[in-house]
């Protein structure tokens, strides 16, 4: 999770949250809280060590007994209104909660409505894998859209910020019936989720994504939906039955021309472009992906490729469109540039169709 988020856990946070357990349970020690909240580390703590850092000092100032401490924090959920913040309520029951089950998972049905359970309830998959799943299961039959999402996003194998399930990345099949229940769903949310499940999947098992994307192919437009976003990575690598799926095909009468970049060399911190025009030679229109590529030096001088979607479009016969385009070589949190060789690549329909080489240096 992004540095800057950590912020979320302020001083009017810590005062809110001590405030409110107050009010529920009249022997909680403000004063004893906040001071352990804020001891030599607090200032350097990032997001995810914060959330825990809180979990531990509610630990030492709400009682023992996880019964009593579970029914004060779901009192004091509904009123902490960010939901980011809110996950140290699950983080709470991810800790103290793996030996009470029943308890544990009615208190992460309640809490995902208020913020989100999905990190908390992956160390219950790996504690007992078929009792969650069969929990997950009746979760995705939930009359509640946070709770019919909890089922698909805590079964994510590769979840972003969250424990590897690496059970469920080697054997992804009992997630399946719990993606069946939900590949209709009436919330975007939910379906959003289901499609990043099964991009998840895709990395480790394509062929079974595949064949699942075959199956509900056609079957409603909200499923198909949820097919082209859980095939992304696939698209992305040009794996001709996920291309083919959402309607795309390989064309040697699509050609890419007066491929150019705007400078062989760009400074970290500036802009890079390039242009190049795309004209149909066929004898029919025909649905395009058009992406690229940039291959970055990374720190030890090897290149490492990140791929980047420009448009779908429906082209024509004969028809030619132009493209100009710009990449911001800015360093971020995420991406730091180095200098050296690099390469920009177009890529259309899942195949290189131009090249180019440029250098980035340094300011």
């Amino acid at each position: 999770m992004a540095e800057e988020l950590r912020n979320i856990y302020n001083e009017q946070f810590i005062k809110s949250l001590s405030t409110f357990i107050k009010e529920e349970y009249q022997n909680f020690d403000c004063t004893l809280f906040e001071s352990l909240i804020y001891d030599d580390s607090w200032n350097e703590l990032p997001l995810k060590r914060r959330m825990r850092h809180i979990t531990s000092c509610l630990y030492e100032t709400l009682p023992k007994d996880y019964d009593e401490a579970i029914a004060i924090l779901r009192a004091v959920a509904p009123r902490v209104n960010d939901s980011l913040a809110g996950i140290i309520f699950p983080d709470y029951v991810e800790v103290y909660g793996l030996e009470k089950w029943n308890l544990s998972m009615d208190a992460l049905e309640f809490f995902t409505k208020y913020s989100t359970s999905e990190f908390a309830v992956r160390a219950f998959v790996i504690k007992n894998q078929s009792a969650m799943i069969e929990q997950f299961l009746i979760w995705s039959r939930s009359d509640n859209e946070h709770v019919r999402r909890l089922a698909s996003e805590g079964s994510r194998p590769r979840l972003p910020w969250g424990i590897s399930l690496v059970n469920l990345k080697q054997d992804p099949s009992p997630i399946l019936p719990i993606l069946e229940n939900l590949k209709e769903d009436t919330s975007l949310y939910v379906r959003k989720s289901v499609a990043n499940n099964l991009n998840d999947i895709s990395k480790d098992h394509p062929d079974a994504v595949i064949k699942i994307a075959e199956n509900w192919n056609g079957q409603k437009e909200v499923t198909n939906w949820i097919i082209k976003k859980g095939l992304r990575t696939l698209l992305k690598k040009g794996n001709e039955q996920a291309l083919e799926l959402v309607g795309i095909k390989r064309n040697e009468n699509i050609h890419v021309l007066n491929f150019t970049v705007g400078q062989t060399e760009v400074k970290i911190g500036d802009y890079f472009s390039y242009s190049f025009d795309l004209q149909s030679n066929d004898n029919q229109s025909r649905k395009i992906r058009i992406e690229y590529i940039i291959n970055y030096v990374k720190a030890n001088g090897k290149l490492s490729p990140k791929q980047f979607k420009i448009s779908e479009i429906i082209l024509s016969p004969g028809e030619l469109k132009s493209y100009k385009r710009n990449h911001n070589f800015k360093d971020l949190s995420t991406r730091k540039h180095y200098p050296g060789k690099h390469a920009v690549s177009v890529i259309i329909n899942g195949e290189v169709k131009a090249t180019a080489e440029f250098s980035v240096i340094s300011m």
